[in-house]
């Protein structure tokens, strides 16, 4: 008699992140710092030491947050690299302080909150205009945000 296995839990097996050698990472790609998907703003080398490796010095700001993160890594060590997918969607209209979108195969995303900056302030009003435009959404370690907003072609 076969035993019951249950798949019902188990993930597709991709990974929030991937690996990349430390002096393989360049100014303004993503890196994890302190657990945050960052962009990285700056990055130095220093010369090898009498008794180690060169290390990078490596200065990001968050994605979601663009809080300031600082990390140092030996240039031959691994770092990790979050997997970020930006998505144009078009904007329906704002309610209860989540924005409605509508993606390009028709499906609709209900799910992301207004931003709470001037972004937020102009996608309110230009819901309240009627204006037809899209917005960009970042999405990386199973977080999503819009940050940006760019105007539809007649």
């Amino acid at each position: 008699m076969m035993d019951e296995v249950n798949f019902s839990s188990a993930s597709s097996g991709a990974s929030n992140t991937y690996p990349k050698q430390c002096s393989a990472l360049r100014k303004n790609e993503y890196v994890m710092l302190r657990n945050r998907p960052c962009k990285i703003v700056e990055m130095s080398t220093s010369k090898t030491g009498k008794h180690g490796h060169a290390k990078v010095h490596l200065i990001g700001m968050c994605i979601f947050t663009n809080k300031r993160y600082e990390d140092i890594c030996p240039s031959t060590h691994n770092m990790e690299v979050p997997n970020v997918k930006r998505t144009d969607y078009q904007c329906i209209g704002v309610e209860d302080g989540y924005v409605n979108l509508l993606s390009d195969d028709g499906t609709q995303k209900d799910d992301l909150k207004l931003p709470e900056n001037d972004l937020g302030q102009d996608i309110k009003t230009r819901c309240e205009n009627s204006d037809t435009f899209m917005v960009t959404v970042l999405q990386a370690m199973d977080e999503e945000q819009i940050c940006g907003i760019k105007n539809m072609n007649p």
